[in-house]
């Protein structure tokens, strides 16, 4: 039986504790359990706050990486949620911008930027390894599928 992506996500944020992250964790993980596929896997998940300022504390979110996309919910404080999945092909880029305390995280894709800011600076490294060496690996097994077709 697979982990849920709150157990995983709990994972990251002991590791972590700095991130601020504080606000209804289990009802974001939820909506990435309920999105996934049948054959999805999450590679790597993470949570912040979904937005590029460093003074919001309120828009917290999960971005989780699987064998298939890359997906960020959020859970909203009255009814229903905001989910959004980026596939791999879309994917352009990820910066990461680390202050005194915080860093920023910047996922670029052809459509849109999306942005995870409050991270704890200490897993910025981490994040950008995790996330670059699934979408090159991902893509790597994609496009030899496709030559050999």
């Amino acid at each position: 039986m697979k982990d849920s992506a709150y157990s995983e996500l709990k994972n990251f944020k002991n590791k972590y504790p700095m991130c601020v992250t504080w606000f209804r964790l289990k009802k974001h993980a939820a909506i990435i359990d309920k999105h996934l596929n049948p054959n999805e896997q999450i590679l790597y998940i993470f949570a912040g706050q979904l937005d590029n300022n460093h003074f919001s504390f309120f828009n917290t979110g999960v971005v989780a990486i699987t064998n298939e996309r890359i997906m960020i919910a959020q859970n909203r404080l009255i009814v229903g949620y905001k989910f959004s999945s980026v596939t791999f092909d879309l994917y352009n880029d990820l910066f990461v911008d680390a202050g005194l305390i915080w860093g920023i995280v910047c996922i670029d894709t052809i459509k849109e930027k999306i942005y995870v800011s409050n991270l704890d600076k200490r897993c910025l490294p981490e994040i950008e390894t995790s996330v670059s060496t699934i979408v090159r690996e991902t893509r790597d097994t994609f496009n030899k599928r496709k030559d050999e077709s």
